[in-house]
This record gives C-alpha cells, sequence and structure tokens, in this order.
C-alpha cells in the first residue's frame, strides 16, 4: 500500500478527547487503502512546562539531561495515541525516536539528523499496524538521546515521509494552511493553496511559525510533498512543492514575523581582517545560529558590528561575550531583546523592481524606523521595535493588497 505520513502538533493532542479525535482521523486514512506513520508532539503545554521545571532549578540546565527530559512528552503523546487506535480496533506500534531509526549528530538541544534507519518502522507497517513516532528527538551517533530543537516534530514527519518514500507528508496544526500574514496579527490574511519551497523556506526563516525551517530545506531536498492542514477541520489547507515552471508567480506570497529576536551590538572592533572572523567562530563554537549581520562604516580604525540570534540563545550567548569583546579587542557590547523581524517573501520580486522601496515607504508612513536590513532574491527583511511588529504587519499587508485574490489586483 501507498506510505504516508501524518503529523500532529501539541494542539492536536492537547487532551485526551483531541487524542481520539486524532486517532478516528489516522483509522480513516488506514481504511482509504494507505498505510499510515504518525508523528506527534507533546500533548498542549507539555514541552514548555518541563522546560521550566528545569530553569526554575538553574539557567543553564545541563544539556544531556535537558534532552532526556524533555523528550518525555512526545513518549506520552505516541502512547496515548498508540492506545486510542488500538481500542478502534485498528493495530498501532509507538516507537521512540531512537527505537524508529532516528540517527542524530551529537548537539544536544538542536540535534540534525544523520541518518534514518527505517527497517524497524517498515516490518511494522508490513505486520499491519499504524506506526506512531515520538517526535522531536532521536539517537545520537554517540548513543545518547537528542532533541531536534523547537518544532522539531516537522523534521522528524518529513524526514520519515523521504526514508519511506511516502506519497506525501501532511502536516496538521491549529490552522488551516499557511497564510498571507499570522492571521491573529490581520484578520483578513488569505489562505495559500500553494507555497513553493523556495518562497516556504522564507518565509519559516523570517518567522512564519506554520513550519519549522529545517523541515522546509529537508522536504526541498529530497522532494517530499507536504501538505499543511487543520486538524480541526476537514479543510484543503496548504501545499508545499516545487513550483510549476509554467505558471508565473506571484508578486508577493506574505509577510511573516520573528518576535523571537535579539540584537547583539559590539562597539568600537578595530577594522582589520579576522576580526569578524574571530567573533563569529567563537559564536558557532556554541552551537549559536546568527541571522542578521551588519557592520557599520569603518571611522578612525574602528567599526560597530550588530547581529541578531534567536532570545532563546541570549543567556548561552552572554556569557560568552565578555571573552570575545576582549580577544577582538572592542571596547564593549550591548543586547537587546525588545526588536522584532519583519519579512516580505515572493518569487515575483525578481522581476519586480521598487518593492523593498514600497515596504519602506508603507513602515515610514507609520512612523516605523527601520534598524537592520537583509535581502535576498526573494525576501526583504527588516529589525524593528518589538512594540512596532503588528502594525508593520498590517501596513505591509495593506500596502501589497495581500488580503485580495492576485487576479483581483490585476484587474
Amino acid at each position: 500500500m501507498p506510505v504516508i505520513v501524518q503529523k500532529y502538533g501539541g494542539t492536536s493532542v492537547a487532551d485526551g478527547e483531541r487524542i481520539q479525535a486524532v486517532a478516528r482521523r489516522v483509522v480513516g486514512a488506514r481504511e482509504e487503502g494507505y498505510d499510515v506513520v504518525v508523528v506527534v508532539s507533546a500533548m498542549g503545554d507539555t514541552t514548555d512546562d518541563l522546560l521550566r521545571l528545569a530553569t526554575d532549578i538553574t539557567t543553564l540546565p545541563e544539556p544531556r539531561e535537558l534532552d532526556l527530559l524533555l523528550t518525555a512528552g512526545e513518549r506520552i503523546a505516541m502512547s496515548l495515541l498508540s492506545i486510542a487506535v488500538n481500542a478502534m480496533g485498528s493495530r498501532a506500534a509507538s516507537y521512540t525516536g531512537s527505537q524508529a531509526g532516528i540517527i542524530t549528530d551529537t548537539q544536544h538541544g538542536k540535534a540534525k539528523i544523520v541518518d534514518i534507519r527505517p527497517g524497524r518502522i517498515r516490518e511494522s507497517l508490513t505486520d499491519g499496524n499504524v506506526v506512531i513516532v515520538a517526535g522531536f528527538q532521536g539517537v545520537s551517533t554517540s548513543a545518547d538521546v537528542t532533541t531536534l530543537g523547537r518544532g522539531g516534530s516537522d523534521t522528524t514527519a518529513v524526514a520519515l515521509a523521504a526514508a519511506l518514500d511516502a506519497d506525501f507528508c501532511e502536516i496538521y496544526t491549529d490552522v488551516r494552511g499557511v497564510y498571507t500574514a499570522d492571521p491573529r496579527v490581520e484578520p483578513s490574511a488569505r489562505l495559500l493553496p500553494r507555497v513553493s519551497y523556495e518562497e516556504m523556506l522564507e518565509l519559516a526563516a523570517g518567522g512564519a511559525k506554520v513550519l519549522q525551517l529545517r523541515s522546509v530545506e529537508y522536504a526541498r531536498r529530497n522532494g517530499v510533498r507536504v501538505h499543511v492542514r487543520s486538524s480541526f477541520d476537514g479543510e484543503e489547507g496548504t501545499w508545499i512543492e516545487e513550483a510549476d515552471p509554467n505558471v508565473e508567480q506571484a508578486l508577493i506570497s506574505g509577510v511573516a514575523l520573528e518576535r523571537n529576536e535579539a540584537k547583539i551590538t559590539i562597539v568600537n572592533v578595530p577594522d582589520r581582517p579576522g576580526a569578524a572572523a574571530a567573533v563569529f567562530k567563537a559564536v558557532a563554537e556554541e552551537g549559536i545560529s546568527v541571522d542578521m549581520i551588519v557592520q557599520n562604516v569603518s571611522h578612525d580604525g574602528s567599526t560597530d558590528l550588530s547581529f541578531t540570534i534567536t532570545k532563546d540563545d541570549l543567556t548561552q550567548l552572554e556569557s560568552l561575550m565578555e571573552r570575545v569583546v576582549k580577544d577582538v579587542g572592542a571596547d564593549r557590547y550591548t543586547a537587546d531583546d525588545r526588536i522584532a523581524k519583519v519579512s516580505l517573501v515572493g518569487a515575483g520580486m525578481r522581476s519586480h523592481p521598487g518593492v523593498a522601496a514600497d515596504m519602506f515607504e508603507a513602515m515610514a508612513s507609520r512612523g516605523i524606523n527601520i534598524e537592520m536590513i537583509s535581502t535576498s532574491s526573494i525576501r526583504v527583511s527588516c529589525v524593528i521595535r518589538a512594540e512596532q511588529a503588528d502594525d508593520a504587519v498590517r501596513v505591509i499587508h495593506e500596502r501589497f493588497d495581500l488580503a485580495v485574490e492576485p487576479s483581483e489586483v490585476a484587474r
């Protein structure tokens, strides 16, 4: 039988009633003639609750032990869903990430998948089971339990779909799909029926929370078609797949907002070769990813260097910044966690000049100052003050008529 992979987020399995609703959907897919592999996140806010317990004890929990703790949530959810599916008369078997053959590197908290060994899953499917896998986790090459970072269950699902050569991967969540903006910020946001891998990568990098960035990278690299849907209705949702070369791409696909950002500025860095390399090598050695980087024009032999990271990494980064400042001969550093990043994404930007200017003009009309700018061929991102983030999304969404179907704009 053809294989499909379904992933259910924490809100979809938040309590017993919702777990039973998911079980009915899973059994329904099985009855439609599919071999079904299900990936589940932890129930509701379980992961946040476990993390809070750890950080109440210490601000920097030991990473290995923290991973062991945090994987408990998904194990609870997978077992309960398996019990529910079995109670409905279908056969189900649940597996942890390590039992499912998900092999990762040794980076705790942000591990990357290096191999999938799906033999046990294939055997279970052959035996007639619905296979239920704990998301967000794997086992490292040194035999330790690891976690894949926030949203890691998305990556688990896409990776399994690739390894099993699944027809497609369904991501069930609490929204109906990918919108032109977060509908909680801009109620007129429009559901997008299809989004290319390239556009979804930029939206995810810009802060769209529908899919983890790494899951989209994995899907594009392996050609996995991804279907984002709501677990609370039967609507079609959004397909994420390779762009059709015969169809002209829309000018703008959407506006993404990332609130989980912090800006670090190193003041008076000596303007000499190797200074920036020394800074970012030290940051990389801590396993911290950098998003945007801006270096000011040199004056009197020194310059200011600013970059952004996630707020989650700020405490860890600040523990090494004094050493970095001293090593490169700078004066000091500042940390600012009251920023946000707003991004405009669209494949049609390549052939339409003036998009960035229109975006900047729209924000200026509301008195929104831009602190940093980063671009790609299909994206423009701006760092602004956090308290102006919602207003920025709304004014940009309005400026580019994103609430209206593209065919209507053309008229």
